[in-house]
């Protein structure tokens, strides 16, 4: 029978992956199994293991896709199988999160359990929309309420009175169903039918919205620009703050949802830029290195690995699964006479970071057994590295694949608002999107069409977007991060 394995409740913040905890990060980066509700930003499992299993419990608002029994029941289920489990819910899972019923049931089956705060909406929402839920000139009390209930009307049952006269700064979860219930409920336990309100739909992500009234008209407006839940409902005169400080909605970029499509195995540092301005930045798809130190291939080569005078790393990830392959099969690495060389600055950093003197391939000999450690090489690449290096053996140390999780992830983007941007930052980004699209059953030229605007770095990745049926806007490849920004920001540039 497997060791019991451990579940970690996990707060997911309110949306802006950015603010997810360090501990609730490590929790899902340790998961085999997730399970996730509609509120969790779908970017934040792009950070799972390729091959954690990812189950979806998404509540809508007028209904359950998972029962809170059926939930229950499997957290206990596959901890028992030995794995670790991360249930992962939108916000913090104390509040208004039913994390307490979860618990329990774990304890009643002796599952060992963490619970992992989040940082709750009822605040960040507040703050992301330019309003501190406490301030010593507006007030110092703060309160956060259910803005709904399981009644058969929904309706919640507290104490109005000491609500409206004792709080100064109230937080409605989920109240927009209920806004005139709620409305004339303060009214009529004395808050001042003035009293600011603001609506925040979907704060701290790119489709933040909100609506600023008071509590003789917020029901109608809401009504009036269809409003609707997930939202948080701030009351007190504390609102008024958001007009000299609000910071989120003036970035940039702000309301963007933009994908960028990869080129590698590592996050780009475009997407981290594009995030700072305001965006909402998918990087797709996302790739897997997976390991052929068992192959045939492999070992033939570690075989006569001593008899080689050179050893050219073309990628990072080349020198971890060579250094793999030697410690597999057992090799003494002092057998290895060979001088080592990096494809790149970068490559020959990661053999320096192991202990190893290297150059990089530039200042290569011609003369002398080569060995390249590299990922597929297309024939036209081989043709001018023989031309350039000489004759020489090829090791494929690993292969590069699609996670198929990677594209649930986009799946989920597109079904919760529209696309705005593509990027493809070269042509190989263009042909391993296309591909994954495809695969994973997807029409590429529609998902184009669909953009708002296709942006490609270089001519070769615009004519394959072309090639495509797409329509894209051509830019300089040479473009640091800054400067893409920039072209983003303007209009300068017409559509090719």
């Amino acid at each position: 029978m497997a060791d019991i394995g451990k579940v970690y409740l996990v707060g997911a913040g309110p949306g802006d992956v950015g603010l997810i905890t360090v501990k609730g990060m490590e929790s899902i980066r340790q998961a085999d199994v997730i399970l996730y509700d509609r509120l969790v930003n779908p970017l934040l499992l792009e950070y799972a293991k390729p091959n954690v299993e990812l189950i979806y419990c998404g509540k809508l608002p007028d209904r359950h896709i998972l029962r809170q029994e059926k939930i229950n029941e499997i957290l206990v289920e596959q901890a028992k199988a030995g794995k670790t489990v991360v249930r992962l819910k939108g916000g913090d899972p104390s509040v208004f999160g039913r994390v307490g019923e979860e618990a329990e049931s774990l304890v009643d089956h002796g599952i060992a359990f963490e619970i992992v705060p989040g940082i709750t909406s009822g605040i960040a929402a507040s703050t992301y929309a330019g309003i501190p839920v406490t301030h010593r000139e507006y007030g110092s009390t703060f309160a956060m309420v259910t803005g709904h209930d399981k009644s058969k009307d929904g309706k919640p049952t507290i104490q109005w009175e000491a609500l409206a006269k004792g709080i100064d700064t109230i937080a409605f979860y989920m109240g927009v169903g209920n806004l005139t219930y709620i409305s004339n409920k303060l009214i009529e336990n004395g808050r001042s039918p003035l009293t600011p309100v603001i609506l925040i739909q979907w704060g701290t992500t790119s489709r933040q919205r909100t609506l600023e009234g008071n509590l003789e008209n917020i029901a109608r407006l809401a009504k009036e620009e269809n409003f609707s839940n997930p939202s948080i409902t701030l009351v007190g005169d504390i609102v008024q703050l958001r007009k000299k400080v609000q910071w989120f909605e003036s970035k940039p970029l702000f309301g963007q949802q933009i994908v960028v499509a990869r080129t590698g195995n590592n996050i780009d540092r475009l997407a981290s830029v594009l995030r700072g301005q305001g965006a909402e930045v998918l990087e797709y798809p996302r790739i897997q290195c997976c390991s052929l130190v068992k192959e045939t291939a492999f070992l033939n080569v570690m075989e006569k690995v001593a008899s080689y005078d050179r050893i050219a790393f073309l990628s990072s990830e080349s020198v971890t699964f060579f250094m793999e392959g030697i410690q597999h099969y057992n090799i003494d690495i002092r057998s290895i006479k060979a001088e080592l060389y990096g494809g790149t600055i970068k490559v020959k950093k990661a053999l320096e970071s192991r202990g190893f003197l290297a150059k990089t391939v530039n200042v290569m000999p011609e003369m002398g057994r080569l060995l390249v450690v590299s990922p597929h090489l297309q024939s036209d690449k081989k043709e001018r590295f023989m031309t350039d290096w000489g004759p020489f053996d090829v090791l494929i140390p690993y292969e590069k694949q699609v996670v198929d999780q990677s594209h649930a992830t986009l799946q989920r983007v597109l079904d919760e608002g529209k696309l705005n941007k593509i990027i493809f930052p070269s042509a190989t980004s263009v042909k391993q999107f296309m591909s994954a699209l495809e695969r994973f059953g997807q029409d590429p030229q529609q998902l184009l069409a669909e953009t708002e605007e296709v942006i490609c770095m270089g001519e070769q990745s615009a004519q394959l977007v072309k090639d495509a049926g797409g329509v894209c806007r051509e830019i300089s490849h040479e473009l640091t991060e800054g400067e893409l920004v920039h072209v983003l920001l303007s209009n300068a540039i017409e559509i090719v």
